[in-house]
């Protein structure tokens, strides 16, 4: 008769225990160790049709965990392609899907190059130089006498949004002329462009539109001037001094 309880030795115990150190590393973390595990075992099963039940199995218990996406088609795709990377490729199993590679999993995209052109004057940003390309390229005439006054116009708006001292049309004059490398002469032109006053009250309007409703509200309730006539609420004491 085996006994029912078998008493083990506290030493052994101790030795035979599990470090995370000594454990190997886990592919997806996410999921735990004992699903790992499951893995594990399914990949060293040799009859198919009980690896592909156990397969199942597994991307069952991995759906679990999100149970509001374990009917989504893409969600169930992207579950079997985990099983495979978390069984490191040496899993056989009858996919719905195709089988991931180590090579696709590992590859990279290409570098994208950051748009930056670091303009020499930062505050009238990358699409004023880009206007300005395009304004050079167009024929002399009144298109374009009209949309070198709507860039000059433009550049003094981004002056004043970021600085918010006073800007003459000569300081903006001087500045198209450099960006656009001399083609884009008002120096000498008698042309004058929307007033210093004009573009600040403009770009407050804007930036007041850009404020959420609770904002527009403590504001307005900040500068709101109490009414006249009305007298001030005095709290009366119930206790007089006797």
């Amino acid at each position: 008769m085996t006994a029912k309880y078998i008493k083990e030795v506290a030493n052994d115990v101790v030795f035979n225990l599990e470090y995370n150190a000594e454990r190997p590393h886990l592919l997806i973390p996410e999921y735990g160790r004992h699903l790992q595990k499951l893995i594990d075992q399914a990949t060293e099963i040799k009859d198919d049709v009980e690896r592909n039940k156990a397969a199942k199995y597994i991307i069952q218990v991995m759906g679990s965990l999100n149970p509001h996406l374990r009917d989504v088609l893409d969600f169930q795709h992207k579950l079997w392609d985990q099983l495979f990377i978390m069984s490191d490729f040496k899993l056989v199993a009858d996919s719905p899907y195709p089988i991931p590679t180590r090579d696709v999993i590992h590859l990279r995209p290409e570098i994208l190059s950051y748009p930056q052109k670091y303009p020499k004057y930062r505050f009238y940003g990358n699409n004023i130089k880009f206007m300005i390309d395009v304004a050079n390229k167009w024929e002399e005439g009144e298109m374009k006498s009209a949309l070198i006054k709507v860039i000059a116009n433009h550049m003094k708006k981004s002056y004043l949004s970021w600085n918010k001292d006073m800007v003459e049309d000569s300081v903006i004059f001087e500045h198209l002329f450099e960006l656009s490398d001399g083609k884009l002469n008002l120096l000498q032109s008698e042309e004058e462009l929307t007033t210093t006053t004009d573009l600040i009250r403009t770009n407050k309007k804007i930036s007041n539109k850009t404020l959420l409703p609770q904002q527009k509200n403590l504001k307005i309730q900040a500068f709101k001037k109490p009414q006249a006539g009305k007298k001030p609420f005095v709290k009366n004491n119930n206790n007089p001094k006797t």
